[in-house]
């Protein structure tokens, strides 16, 4: 855990040091798109869930207005939705889940950011700490009876507290200081712990997948 945030935090002061110019404050929030990736048990027990994510940015030049390096700290609401299809858990018993789970997240991505005229691209690594989790599911057995029903904001058994991923995305930017991208977030790391038996094993390889849409603003550095 230390050496992750040594990492980080290293990313962040090499940032710092490595600008030429002012650097800009921003804010930034928009849609999320997401499931689960990894070498999953059955994938069409998941589907897409729409969310949402913001925060803040710091953009600090390198290149003049062509290369900058920017920080951000973004709540982002990542997850899926469970399809409602029946399956066969590892006891070889008939269940069926439906509902959806939350995983309420503090990402910190620190990106390259390159701009060719009013249009960038972005890349770069991204730690995320896990805050909470809201599990909205119930799961039936295979006559249709209900066997448990969940709803729970705060546990993260069996669950790992840091994720470690990327971001890349592309968008347009505007003179004054509003911007509109497409950006993708991937994982390295399963969120599940090994030895868990989270959601009965369906998800011991499962990373998180987010699309996001996401409207920025930049403030002017006063110069």
């Amino acid at each position: 855990m230390m050496k992750k945030l040594f990492f980080a935090a290293a990313l962040i002061i090499g940032s710092f040091s490595a600008a030429q110019a002012q650097a800009t404050f921003g804010v930034r929030g928009g849609a999320n798109l997401s499931n689960l990736s990894g070498d999953l048990r059955d994938e069409d027990m998941f589907e897409n869930k729409v969310s949402f994510h913001g925060g803040v940015t710091l953009n600090l030049p390198v290149v003049e207005d062509f290369v900058s390096i920017q920080p951000e700290l973004l709540y982002s609401r990542k997850g899926f939705k469970s399809s409602g299809v029946e399956y066969t858990n590892l006891l070889l018993q008939q269940r069926r889940r439906e509902g959806r789970v939350n995983y309420n997240y503090l990402d910190l991505p620190v990106l390259a950011h390159v701009n060719a005229g009013p249009v960038y691209f972005e890349l770069g690594p991204q730690l995320s700490y896990l805050l909470s989790v809201n599990n909205e599911t119930e799961v039936y057995d295979g006559n249709g009876n209900l066997i448990s029903s969940t709803e729970n904001e705060q546990n993260k058994e069996g669950l790992a507290d840091f994720e470690i991923g990327y971001a890349a995305g592309i968008g347009f930017a505007a003179g004054n200081g509003i911007s509109l991208g497409l950006r993708y977030n991937g994982a390295f790391t399963d969120f599940v712990k090994d030895d868990s038996n989270y959601m009965e094993g369906d998800l011991s390889n499962a990373r998180h997948s987010v699309f996001m849409l996401t409207l920025g603003l930049r403030f002017p550095s006063g110069n």
